[in-house]
């Protein structure tokens, strides 16, 4: 022992819990630090989140308005034709030596053009209309109709 010296007695005292300087107490900077940085990261996501939401949003009402365009056109050529259907979108847009239904052939809000099918798969729709959706999946499952 007396080689390496007396130990030396650490002195005890009171300290407010803002004085307290530990293990803990020297790291309670940083981690106030990274609680709003990890807050700060939580809000911009959030904030991609919605933005995100809201573009797909709007590309699916802006498809629903094409397909809208696009239904009124079949269904006035379906009056003018006794019911039948056109063979594709194509034809609506220059049927010969009537008006043109639709002045250019219609596509959804991902470029993409419409799925035009007649007579429909389900028997109660005279033919079907959709978009393929975001993913281009034919028939998937984000197809908007």
């Amino acid at each position: 022992m007396a080689l390496f010296g007396r130990r030396k007695r650490r002195e005890r005292t009171v300290y407010f819990p803002w004085e307290r300087r530990g293990v803990l107490g020297g790291l309670q900077l940083p981690r106030r630090r990274a609680r709003i940085y990890a807050l700060v990261a939580l809000a911009i996501a959030l904030l991609f989140w919605i933005r995100h939401r809201d573009e797909r949003a709007r590309m699916a009402r802006i498809t629903r308005s094409s397909l809208e365009r696009a239904r009124t056109a079949v269904d006035a050529y379906r009056a003018d034709h006794a019911g039948r259907c056109p063979r594709d979108l194509h034809e609506l847009t220059a049927p010969g030596d009537r008006p043109a239904y639709l002045a250019s052939v219609p596509s959804d809000a991902w470029k993409r053009p419409l799925r035009f099918s007649c007579p429909g798969r389900d028997a109660a729709r005279p033919y079907d209309l959709l978009s393929d959706g975001p993913d281009g999946e034919p028939y998937g499952i984000d197809r908007i109709e």
